[in-house]
């Protein structure tokens, strides 16, 4: 029985279940593609101690070595953006398909590494950079290829839905839960990509371009962290029927990108509100298909090391039928690939949270609804707390309002001698 040979370079969380993969489960990976998948040779600066049996006979003595052998399928698992780009370009020159994970890659370089790929007519795979084991990547490209996506709203940071989940779930604020995390393994020890929202921009960038036939690139979303929500606006979120998540958003509207990360309120019975822990979930509204969701974890040596080995798959299939480059690497041919204008936020309208710190005294409110007045902000609904403090916290809900509207009155208010800090600005979702 004839194989395709598979090299592997980087064998940490993902790479260590890609081989525990394919070599557990090599007899129905066989069975269901007919031939065999062969991991030949592999290449990290670090192996664990559990996972060298496996790869007896195996371990190349450098990266030049994996590339230099009869490998068919190349899977990149180191990350980064440096060296990962120069080892998949070269392999590429080498007429070798890739498989990735490094969502930080295609979202800062794909358009560059897709081009490259085209030319030299062979695939990339990168299904488990977005959302572990959840397959949306290949739900955009064909399951739903025949329909307009309108927009796409996700959950697709397990490690900032475990943190806001456990801030609710034991009302614990937010340094706890992120020091309890780090402790459990569910946040790096630097945790800066998953709670500032970098990590979930660069996966709204890949969703934003395989859907809309675009070259979205990370730097062009708009992008907030967790770092400020407190146990105080999870709890208010809740009184008024919400729960925070952070939300990655891309529309198309009027031909123009709005692509953003940022906390959301979301109403208590919607799905993204009910998904909690390190789960993910994305919602895709389309023209045909109304709405679909996909719900999983989105981190994990096994579900992301699962997606990895579904792309070698895929593309083992291609090599053996000599049909490379089947369904297009962006989701749309190159021709009809465009680069739309994005969506200031501030052109935006939205309803918005607004929590500030106030002297507790009369007039607070009338001064302050008064220059939210002077900008058009409508207010829905009002709580001030009264402890008793000189300081006390004071929430607001507002109507649709006109972004840039809310950023300039806020600049006003937060000048005031009756307001202590800086505002927090938590937007609403838009279907509430």
């Amino acid at each position: 029985m004839e194989t395709v040979n598979v090299g592997l370079l980087g064998v940490g969380t993902v790479g260590s279940g890609v081989v525990k993969i394919l070599t557990e489960n090599s007899e129905i990976i066989k069975k269901r593609l007919g031939f065999e998948l062969n991991l030949k040779r592999v290449y990290a600066k670090k192996i664990k101690d559990d996972v060298k049996p496996l790869l007896e006979g195996k371990i190349a003595n450098s990266y030049e070595e994996l590339l230099n052998d009869d490998i068919d399928i190349v899977v990149e698992l180191i990350g980064g953006t440096t060296f990962a780009k120069e080892f998949i370009l070269e392999a590429i020159e080498k007429g070798k398909s890739i498989a990735t994970a490094n969502k930080a890659l295609l979202a800062e370089f794909g358009y560059e590494i897709f081009s490259k790929a085209f030319d030299k007519k062979v695939d990339i795979g990168y299904e488990a950079a977005v959302a572990g084991g959840i397959p949306i990547i290949k739900s955009i490209k064909e399951s739903l290829a025949a329909n307009n996506i309108h927009s796409i709203k996700a959950i697709v940071n397990g490690t900032c839905n475990y943190i806001l989940t456990e801030m609710f779930n034991k009302e614990l604020p937010f340094d706890k839960v992120l020091k309890d995390a780090q402790e459990k393994g569910f946040a790096e020890a630097d945790p800066t990509f998953d709670i500032d929202g970098i990590d979930s921009a660069h996966k709204m960038a890949i969703l934003s371009s395989i859907s809309f036939g675009d070259n979205v690139v990370a730097k062009e979303v708009y992008t907030e962290g967790i770092r400020n929500i407190s146990l105080l606006d999870i709890k208010f979120a809740d009184e008024f029927g919400y729960r925070i998540k952070l939300l990655g958003i891309t529309r198309l509207i009027d031909d123009k990108i709005d692509v953003r990360v940022h906390p959301t309120l979301i109403k208590k019975d919607d799905t993204l509100a009910k998904t909690d822990g390190e789960f993910n979930a994305i919602k895709v509204r389309c023209d045909m298909d109304d709405e679909t969701i996909y719900i999983g974890k989105g981190a994990g040596s096994l579900p992301t090391a699962s997606a990895v080995v579904g792309d070698i798959m895929d593309i083992a299939r291609n090599i053996k039928n000599k049909t490379n480059l089947r369904v297009p690497l962006m989701s749309f041919p190159f021709n009809f690939v465009r680069k739309r204008e994005i969506l200031n936020i501030d052109d935006l309208q939205m309803s918005y949270y607004l929590r500030f710190t106030v002297k507790d005294q009369a007039g607070v409110l009338s001064k302050i609804s008064g220059v939210l007045g002077d900008y058009n902000i409508s207010i829905k609904s009002v709580v001030q707390i009264n402890k008793g403090d000189e300081w006390v916290p004071l929430i607001m809900f507002t109507h649709k309002a006109r972004e840039a509207d809310i950023k300039h009155a806020l600049s006003i208010i937060e000048k005031l001698d009756i307001v202590k800090e800086k505002a927090l600005l938590i937007r609403v979702d838009n279907d509430e």
